[in-house]
This record gives C-alpha cells, sequence and structure tokens, in this order.
C-alpha cells in the first residue's frame, strides 16, 4: 500500500536539453600498449570542445565498455556536471551499435558527433551550425577540410553545380592537409602526389562558404536526418562506419566540412600536442635500433599477429 503522496507530483518545472546534444563515443579497453595515452587524449578532447565551442550545448558520452579506471573518471565528470548524459556498456557494442543508442537517444534537436580523440578549436560548434543552418537538405557537416572520397559527395557536387557557386581547386594547404593526413600514419612523401593530383571543391551560398565531403570520425547533423538511416547493423567493431557516408550520399544529402582546420585528429597519443607529429619523415628525430628492427616487415608482421592474437583473447 502507498503511504503518501510521491513528491514529484508537486514540480511544476523539469529542465530541458539544450537545442544542441554533443554525442562523444569513447573506448578504452585497458591503459597500456597502444591504449597508454588514451585516457590523457580523451581529457584534451573533453577540455578543448568545451572551450569556447560557439554555441551551448549539453555532452552525452557513451563508454562502449572502458576499463574501471576510464569508468571512475567519466563517473566523477558526470557528478561534477561537466558531463549531462552518460551511459557505460558493459560490453564494447562495436561503433555501429553506439551509434543506435546515441543517434537515437540524444536529447537534441542537433546532434554533433566526435570520436573521443578529436582536438577542437574555438567556434568549432557553431561554424558547423552555420553551415547547417545554411545550406538546404544538409546530411552531415565536419568540423575540418581534408580530402574525402570523391564517391561520397557525388550528390552534394551535383546539387552544388545548379544551385550554388562551384570552384575546383587547391584550396587546403598543403600544411593543413598534411597535418590531418600524417595523424593517420600516413607518409610526408606519399601526401605528395596525392595533393598534386587530388583537389577541393568550394561551394558558397547565402554567403556561407563551405567544402564538400564530410566523414564518420566527426560531424554535426539534424537528429530527424540521423534517424533515418538507423539502425547500424555492423558486424564488426571498426572498419564499416563508411556506411553513413556512403548512405547519405545515396540518399541526395549534402556532406559537407567548414573550410578551415576546426577539429584535428589525435588518434592515441598526445604527440601531435608535443609537437611530434611528421618528425620521423623529416629528419628530426632519429630512431634507434630496436626501433628499425621492429619496423622491418617480417618482424613487425610477426609481433603485431601475436598482439592482435592476445587482444582478441582479452576483448573478443
Amino acid at each position: 500500500m502507498r503511504k503518501g503522496q510521491n513528491p514529484a507530483k508537486f514540480v511544476k518545472d523539469v529542465a530541458k536539453p539544450e537545442r544542441i546534444t554533443v554525442a562523444l563515443l569513447n573506448y578504452i579497453p585497458f591503459l597500456s600498449g597502444f591504449y597508454a595515452e588514451t585516457l590523457d587524449v580523451l581529457k584534451v578532447s573533453l577540455d578543448s570542445m568545451r572551450k569556447d565551442a560557439g554555441l551551448p550545448f549539453d555532452l552525452m558520452v557513451f563508454d562502449n565498455g572502458s576499463c574501471a579506471e576510464v569508468r571512475d573518471f567519466l563517473v566523477k565528470e558526470k557528478e561534477e556536471g561537466r558531463i549531462q548524459y552518460l551511459i557505460l556498456s558493459e560490453k564494447n557494442m562495436g561503433k555501429g551499435g553506439a551509434w543506435n543508442v546515441m543517434l537515437a537517444g540524444a536529447p537534441g534537436e542537433i546532434i554533433a558527433y566526435t570520436d573521443s580523440d578529436v582536438l577542437f578549436s574555438p567556434k568549432w560548434l557553431s561554424r558547423s551550425v552555420e553551415i547547417l543552418e545554411t545550406f538546404p537538405n544538409v546530411g552531415m557537416v565536419t568540423a575540418r577540410p581534408f580530402r574525402t572520397p570523391p564517391e561520397f559527395y557525388k550528390a552534394t557536387l551535383k546539387w552544388a553545380k545548379e544551385n550554388a557557386t562551384l570552384e575546383e581547386g587547391q584550396f587546403i594547404p598543403w600544411e593543413t592537409f598534411l597535418e590531418f593526413n600524417l595523424s593517420l600514419g600516413q607518409t610526408e612523401e606519399e601526401n605528395k602526389k596525392v595533393y598534386s593530383e587530388t583537389r577541393d571543391w568550394r561551394l558558397v551560398y547565402k554567403g556561407a562558404t563551405a567544402m564538400a565531403g564530410a566523414s564518420h570520425w566527426q560531424f554535426t547533423a539534424y537528429k530527424s536526418t540521423l534517424q533515418q538511416f538507423l539502425p547500424f547493423d555492423m558486424d564488426k567493431p571498426m572498419g564499416q562506419v563508411r556506411q553513413l557516408d556512403k548512405r547519405m550520399n545515396d540518399a541526395g544529402l549534402l556532406r559537407l566540412m567548414v573550410s578551415d582546420p576546426l577539429a584535428m585528429n589525435m588518434s592515441n597519443t598526445l604527440g601531435y600536442l608535443r609537437g611530434e607529429l611528421g618528425q620521423k619523415e623529416r629528419g628530426k628525430k632519429k630512431e634507434g635500433f630496436g626501433k628499425r628492427v621492429l619496423e622491418v616487415g617480417i618482424v613487425k608482421k610477426v609481433l603485431l599477429a601475436v598482439y592482435n592474437k592476445i587482444f582478441g583473447w582479452y576483448y573478443s
């Protein structure tokens, strides 16, 4: 039998979510090896996104089965009011499984998705939303220009040729182009050829400038648009995320980027902040004998195979 009245019945007002939800996906299974610095990377990412984003937002974090140290950090962030919505998954659901929860459950009208290793610059959010709201029929906006596969923005070019000012050229500076690609583990030499043989597409519409292309690692979109593509059925944790890029293009939606770099991939270390990016390629840092041995093809192949096997035993 009930005793008394539920006090919640007398509450007149409830908190309303911000119009924009920033949704961050995190996965750090342990703090050694490949993941040794990733908790520090996550902390830097969170600090940078909050610093002068240009617009207010609520933060949602989906943790995809991380280790106890990472979960404890996130819970503390939530308790201290720096995370508004925290979801702790017992197991790694993969990116597709996490997207199904995040993109459907985020309360904002606009969702700004990010991986947990992205470094943001001031106004990254307001600049992304400006493009989202100015251009019609936008699928997603990424807060950095870089060269993406042309097959994923064919619909964007088709629309722009008929409705906007469209220019082709080398609009991304070489330094900006190289900076991002080095963070993916590529070399300066291989990128010189790619840069010289490819071009950018710049769109101007109603006074707003954007670049053609976007990517799944960071994007801003209307929640109603993203829900058209749910659920994602991915049978691997990674490697199939371009489904979103392809589906949006196939649906005729615009895939756009801001015209200057407001987001940067840090990957799994803080080397970018320490100025280490590209040192090997520029000859600033000599490698020891042991490191050179590890880079020998057959040695590297065997050791990585052993690493992958052990990783699979623990986390598959």
